[in-house]
């Protein structure tokens, strides 16, 4: 992966993370940090689900790839909450 590979995949998460946190209802007790590294997982993750089932590359916006990008960061969001509210 170069260097703008790595950067727009940071990019991405950013945008994954805050969108993912946006889904899930109520208050979050996580902080910016973690969100941008869910996101960040999530967007790796998510791509590479989308290139298993073959719709990682399609014409146009990959709305599907993004779906699932956006599913990944709300269930890492609502396990990282989970797991502070315990504490």
């Amino acid at each position: 992966m170069e260097i703008s590979g790595i950067i727009s995949a940071i990019v991405i998460g950013i945008i994954i993370g805050v969108l993912g946190r946006l889904v899930v209802p109520g208050r979050q007790r996580i902080g910016v940090l973690w969100t941008i590294l869910v996101g960040i997982v999530a967007a790796l993750l998510g791509s590479a689900i989308a290139a298993g089932l073959d719709v990682a590359d399609t014409d146009g916006v990959d709305w599907i790839e993004w779906l699932i990008q956006i599913g990944l960061a709300a269930v890492g969001v609502v396990a990282l909450d989970r797991t502070k509210a315990r504490r």
